[in-house]
């Protein structure tokens, strides 16, 4: 095809050419915030082509100033930071909430920062699943992130249950690379009077489908399930709407679009209409203990309301800076202006692909920007792990997944127009 090719979508008519690229940067109204994020440069100096964000999000220019300044106040304040600090120690966790919240469409009271995703994940399974010996099985879909599938094998061990037998996997179809609603419906209709607990990732790592998270959860409500999300690749990336959908709980990590670095802290929700039972099971820490006397000492458990209350330990502050720094960042561009952004540039990028016009390449994402986030997930069949190699040496940071998938996420809160047209060139370079 000819490089001046155009094509219509919902959004506008993309055009195959550098200088339509450069006019679409010129034209957004959140390039600046390109400018917020330091980017890896190759042994000359240039910026390399960072499309790798559904793994490890770029530092934002600001986390440092942030961080130094907890340093500055431990060294000042010792152990009366806590409370004289810039930013006390004791609440810092509350920095963060209302931020939080507004990002994963939840009410400040529903969601706390804390832990890790998969240990998040145990402690809200010690409270969500509560299998008896006829209604037991836990649904998760069949390419889940591995510490998922085996975080729920582990709880179907500890209860008692095999899990060959309490594992349900909701597959594609032979012969496709998405799951079908329908086909869990089915799944739902055969098997929901033994199946506990629907644990689904709202954006899935490989394919890069966003799963309709409230139709999930009225599907399993229905059959009388509790419902779970990983929103490990959701959260900065879609909007899941988790108060509104009405999930049970939801687990996500931070490092990802969310930028906090490497093995940042995670966050959860618990809905609200959980907030104040006493019947919930949990596992318990001080932190969790009602504010007015955990510093006593010695009374007994008293849960804070909401999920506050799921806390065990005092958080780690300079963790939580570098997350408040990048979520200072997203509150300022903001989020509905941010997907908006996303859908365009995913677009751009599937139609860029689509104008190589080789047979070899597949994109298994979905084509509706409604059930996808910024992720293309790129089968590039016959290649192997070499094609990635070479694109990195290319100067493009991509993430290669096995057998034969690139998955390149355009993030919009940092890329381009332009990063896109020109990885394209580059991959079309490669593949010539």
């Amino acid at each position: 095809m000819q490089d001046n090719v155009t094509t219509k979508n919902s959004i506008l008519t993309y055009q195959n050419n550098r200088e339509f690229a450069k006019a679409c940067d010129a034209n957004d109204p959140l390039a600046s915030f390109r400018n917020e994020f330091l980017f890896p440069k190759d042994k000359d100096g240039n910026p390399l082509i960072y499309l790798c964000g559904n793994s490890l999000g770029l530092q934002p220019k600001r986390t440092q100033s942030y961080i130094e300044q907890e340093l500055k106040d431990w060294a000042a304040f010792g152990v009366e930071g806590h409370t004289d600090a810039t930013h006390p120690w004791l609440p810092y966790h509350e920095f963060l909430t209302e931020s939080m919240a507004s990002l994963v469409g939840a009410k400040p009271s529903e969601v706390v920062v804390m832990n890790t995703l998969t240990t998040n994940l145990h402690l809200l399974m010690v409270s969500f699943y509560q299998p008896t010996k006829t209604k037991y099985k836990i649904v998760v879909e069949s390419d889940a992130f591995p510490s998922d599938k085996y975080a729920v094998e582990s709880q179907l061990r500890f209860h008692g249950f095999d899990p060959k037998d309490g594992l349900i996997l909701w597959k594609p179809r032979e012969g496709e690379e998405l799951c079908r609603y329908e086909d869990l419906e089915a799944i739902m209709e055969t098997e929901g009077d033994e199946i506990a607990l629907l644990m689904i990732g709202s954006t899935n790592y490989y394919s890069g489908q966003h799963f309709p998270l409230k139709k999930i959860t009225e599907l399993g409500h229905s059959h009388g399930c509790m419902v779970g999300f990983d929103l490990a690749h959701g959260a900065g990336n879609i909007a899941p709407d988790l108060h509104e959908t009405g999930a049970d709980f939801a687990v996500w990590c931070s490092y990802k679009y969310l930028n906090s670095g490497p093995g940042s802290l995670g966050g959860l929700f618990v809905h609200e209409r959980h907030a104040q039972n006493p019947e919930l099971k949990r596992f318990v820490g001080w932190w969790g203990h009602n504010k007015q006397t955990r510093f006593n000492m010695r009374h007994d458990f008293d849960p804070l309301p909401g999920a506050e209350g799921w806390q065990l330990s005092n958080p780690p502050i300079l963790s939580m800076a570098a997350i408040r720094a990048s979520l200072d960042v997203f509150m300022e561009a903001g989020f509905q202006n941010l997907r908006e952004k996303s859908v365009k540039l995913t677009g751009y990028l599937e139609f860029l692909v689509d104008e190589l016009n080789d047979p070899r390449i597949y994109i298994i994402t979905p084509r509706e920007p409604k059930e996808r986030g910024c992720q293309l997930s790129i089968q590039v069949k016959s290649a192997d792990k070499r094609l990635h190699t070479q694109l990195t040496e290319a100067g493009v940071i991509s993430d290669w997944r096995e057998p034969d998938v690139i998955r390149v996420a355009p993030t919009p809160l940092y890329n381009s127009f332009e990063d896109v047209y020109e990885f394209v060139q580059r991959l079309k370079s490669i593949l010539n």
